[in-house]
This record gives C-alpha cells, structure tokens and sequence, in this order.
C-alpha cells in the first residue's frame, strides 16, 4: 500500500513535466490545426504559427492549450461549424477564426464550448460569423478578450455574438461584439459575470437574459443597437455602472425590464434612447444613482410594477420623466433630481419644499394615442398638464418625489 501511494505522487509530481508543445505551420511537421489535436497528449500546448488553415470540425477532445501566435487564421469555409470542445481544462488564445456555416437547423459557432469546466477563450478575433461563441450546460469559464464582428442584417438569418445556454459561473470580460443579432446572450444560465464589454450595432439587443438568475452586469457599453438590454423572466440581476446610449427606434429602449424580481440598478446612465428603461411586471427593484439624460422617455411603467424604490437619480431634460399607464402607484420615489422641477427652497436645505409629480397627463395621452406626439411643444399641451397637476384624474395622485432635489446629485 504505502510503495501505491509513493508511485501515485510520483505521477501526479511528474505530469506537468511531461507536458509538450506541438507546433503547427506550413513548415512544420505538423501542417495542420487537426493533426496537432490527434497527435497531442492531454495537457499539450499547442502553439499555431502565422498562416491560413482552411479547417472546420475541429473537436477538442481533451484537455489542451492552443495559441495563435501572430494571429493565424482558420478559415471554416462556410461549411460548419470551426471548434467544439468537448473537455474541461481547454484554452483558446489569439487566433483569428472566420467563415462559419449557415445552418437554420444546426447553430453553426466559430468556438462551441459543450459540457466542459474551467475553459478559457481569450484575444480571439472572430469574423464572419453564424453564431460566435456557443457555451452550452458548462462551467467554471471565461471569455477574455475577443472582438466579434458579424454581418447580420435581418433577425432571423444570424445567430448570437457570444451565447450561453444551461451554464452557470462564466466570465464574459472586455469583448467587442458588434453586427450579430443579439450581442451577448444568456438563457438558463446563473451566477455570470459580464463587465466591461463594448456591445453596439447589433440587429436585436446589446445583452439579453431569458430565466436566468444571480447574474452581475458592470461597466458595460451598449449603443447603437436595435435596443439596449433585455432583462426577462430572471431573478437577483445586479446593473451596475453601465452605458446605454443612442439606442433609437419606435420600439426601442435602453433597457427592458420584463418580469423580473428582486435587482438592483445603479449608478448607470441613460441617454439618447428612445425610451430610458421600459418596465412590465417587475417587482422589489432598487433604481438609485443613475442619470437619464435626453431619452425621449425616462421611465416608462406598463403596468403590474410594485414594491420599487427610485432614490438619487438625475432626470435630465428628457421629453418624459415618467410614463404610467395606470392610475395606481405602489413604488417610492425620493430624493430624486428633476430638471423640469421649478419648485423652491426657502430653507436651504436642498430639498424643495414643493413635492414634484412626474407623470404629466400629456404622456398619459400619448401612451394611447401616440399619434398625438406631434403636440409636445404646444401651448394647449402645457394648459391640460397644469390642470392634470393641480387636480390628477389620470395619472397616480400619489406618485409624487416628496423630497425633490434642487440641484443634480452627485455620489
């Protein structure tokens, strides 16, 4: 017994020594992506030279390191998918990888990562793209590093920039994705990390999240796309520090909030969208120190909302502050900055002795006739939100910021 345990140590102290690199160029022995992944034993590094290596189906069947050096491209020739890993303790640096298949059975993606734990995908350049990468009931991951640049057009023909499904503890850290359908997805996925990513001009949404919960998303950009971020039917979502901008459209928003629960949003800013946030069926959510600057529509509440607090924001010369579509209010607002708010402060106390409404009856209108926009400027508009102030019919008589800030909050 006691000669077992000796030979175990001396295997489990030796491996890592036994380790070897394989390297793969037009020169080499090994002239090609697949040969080196036949030939390598777990734990190999496989180091790609500068060069093109028209290959697809690479499956990555144990646990290995495979670098680019000098960015070498594989080219997938439109006929599948390029790389499946199907391994745990698989790492992927610094090669260029293009020319995935179209399937509208199969979602053919640059890198597919299936089954597998404490994988790394890192300074990859992924270009012309069905999906790019497609994590799928895996763990324990991280996706550093990567631009992804796709050529969608339409929804329904491109995938996903990066796409997680069933999986759970991913960091999806400092990427570029631009020009697929949705930027960065996540359905039944828990516990992920998504932080400072740049996600812009993307058909659908800069970030999506579908049943998925516990998940943190900070110092992230989200500009330009079809609409920011779509947060559905997920749990203990934390927002924190991110940037959604210039996200313009008659359906289009910043972010939605669809059927969520217990989150927390803060310190973000909003400017130049359409609509700041669009809110449905949300529920207990923190809104505090986030600028919303310029959107058409600062906030706009559908309906079945309680039980949220609003604290220390700035509202910032948008067209609407707040727009509800009902005449009932269960949600707190304190504390807020409002531009248009033209109370006064005798005390000097910075809080304005007036209490501020910011439902006008004109967004009450044009919620249901949209058609009535064209209005916004006229004087009439201003007369009937006065009255609607004076003496609220339509719009939450309680849905008042009781402490309105007189001068922007700063934190």
């Amino acid at each position: 017994m006691k000669k077992l345990v000796v030979f175990m140590c001396v295997i489990l102290m030796t491996g890592p020594i036994i380790a070897q690199t394989l390297e793969v160029c037009k020169t080499c022995a090994i002239t090609s992506v697949q040969a080196a992944i036949i030939q390598a034993k777990a734990f190999d590094t496989i180091v790609v030279k500068k060069g093109v290596y028209k290959e697809h189906n690479l499956n990555v069947d144990k646990p290995l390191t495979i670098i680019g050096r000098n960015q070498p491209v594989i080219d997938g020739e439109l006929k599948g998918e390029i790389i499946t890993i199907i391994s745990d303790n698989v790492t992927i640096d610094g090669l260029m990888i293009k020319n995935v298949g179209t399937s509208y059975t199969s979602d053919y993606a640059a890198i597919r990562v299936k089954r597998s734990k404490n994988f790394t995908i890192q300074n990859v350049v992924l270009e012309k793209l069905f999906f790019g990468i497609y994590v799928e009931r895996s763990s324990d991951g991280k996706i550093l590093n990567n631009k992804i640049i796709g050529d969608a057009v339409e929804e329904y023909n491109s995938g996903n920039g990066i796409q997680l499904w069933y999986s759970k503890n991913i960091q999806i850290e400092n990427n570029t994705v631009q020009h697929v359908r949705d930027g960065i997805y996540l359905e039944f996925s828990d516990f992920c990390t998504i932080k400072n990513n740049l996600s812009s001009l993307n058909v659908r949404y800069g970030l999506h999240f579908m049943f998925s919960n516990d998940d943190v998303y900070e110092d992230n950009v989200f500009s330009n796309n079809g609409a920011g971020v779509a947060v559905m039917f997920s749990k203990r979502i934390k927002m924190y520090n991110n940037l959604f901008k210039d996200n313009w459209g008659t359906a289009s928003y910043g972010m939605l909030l669809k059927e969520i629960n217990d989150a927390e949003i803060i310190g973000n800013t909003f400017h130049d969208n359409t609509i700041g946030i669009s809110i449905e069926g949300s529920n207990r959510i923190i809104y505090k120190h986030n600028n919303f600057r310029n959107n058409g529509w600062a906030i706009k509440v559908r309906g079945a909302c309680y039980t949220n607090t609003f604290t220390e924001n700035n509202f910032l010369y948008n067209s609407f502050d707040i727009a509800y579509n009902s005449n009932v209010n269960d949600n707190t607002f304190d504390r807020n900055y409002w531009s248009s708010y033209t109370g006064y402060d005798l005390n000097k106390n910075g809080i304005g002795d007036i209490p501020y409404r910011p439902v006008k009856l004109f967004s009450y209108i044009v919620n249901r006739t949209p058609e009535t926009i064209i209005l916004l400027r006229s004087m009439f508009i201003d007369i009937i939100d006065f009255s609607e102030k004076v003496s609220p019919v339509f719009t939450p008589d309680d849905l008042l910021d009781n402490n309105p800030l007189m001068k922007k909050a700063i934190w």
